[in-house]
């Protein structure tokens, strides 16, 4: 698996998407921003974990 996001640019991607009143929806995100997604899931063990890194939940 190949990941192009590092670990700082997956939790700014995520905090930009959500000041700008994106969805951070998991489900939706997988849709609009795979590679997000599957960067985040690559440094953490779930998707709220990434959101919780940034203090979003």
């Amino acid at each position: 698996m190949e990941i192009n996001m590092s670990h700082q640019e997956v939790l700014q991607k995520i905090k930009q998407l959500s000041e700008q009143g994106e969805s951070i929806n998991k489900k939706k995100l997988k849709k609009s921003h795979p590679e997000l997604v599957k960067s985040a899931l690559y440094y953490y063990p779930s998707w709220e974990h990434a959101i919780q890194e940034i203090g979003l939940s």
